[in-house]
């Protein structure tokens, strides 16, 4: 019987932590009838950042169920996470990353810009030029074999679209 009872603790242990990880997954979502609301696009939040460091990653997102522009920065061996206000294009908050896989992201980020010659936001703009009708959610930098590129995701009223931009 005590068996029965553990499986059973397990299972709902399991449920619960799908469901949690699908709510995040909602809450950071950004729909097309949201991402409408932002008057300042992705690639003038990441132009907003600079005075806080070298933008090496932006994107749209939800949280606590408000849209919010977040970049990520760099600056002298640190690094830091810059919310532009998607209305006015000015810097709302700017808070340090000093751990967790935040850290991990934007050491990895870091790396990627450093062997870029282009910058984020030229490679959005590059990637919005080819694809009329769409705006830019998010721009993430990354090596692929050891060459910089810009996966970009894209949206409009008829769904979502990956693009990658070299940025050499």
């Amino acid at each position: 019987m005590n068996y029965a009872l553990v499986s059973r603790a397990f299972v709902l242990a399991g449920a619960v932590f799908i469901l949690a990880r699908v709510a995040i997954a909602e809450d950071s979502a950004v729909d097309w009838k949201t991402l409408q609301t932002a008057k300042v696009s992705l690639q003038k939040g990441l132009a907003a950042a600079q005075p806080k460091g070298k933008p090496i990653s932006g994107k749209f997102e939800v949280e606590d169920g408000k849209l919010q522009l977040s970049t990520y920065t760099s600056t002298k061996g640190k690094f830091y996470e810059v919310i532009v206000d998607h209305k006015s294009g000015k810097i709302a908050k700017t808070e340090e990353i000093k751990e967790g896989e935040d850290l991990t992201h934007a050491t990895a980020q870091d790396k990627a810009m450093a062997a870029a010659t282009k910058s984020l936001g030229a490679a959005v703009s590059h990637a919005l030029a080819g694809n009329h009708g769409y705006r830019a959610v998010s721009a993430t930098p990354s090596l692929e074999d050891g060459k910089p590129v810009a996966t970009i995701v894209l949206e409009n009223a008829k769904g979502t679209k990956t693009v990658t931009e070299k940025l050499n």
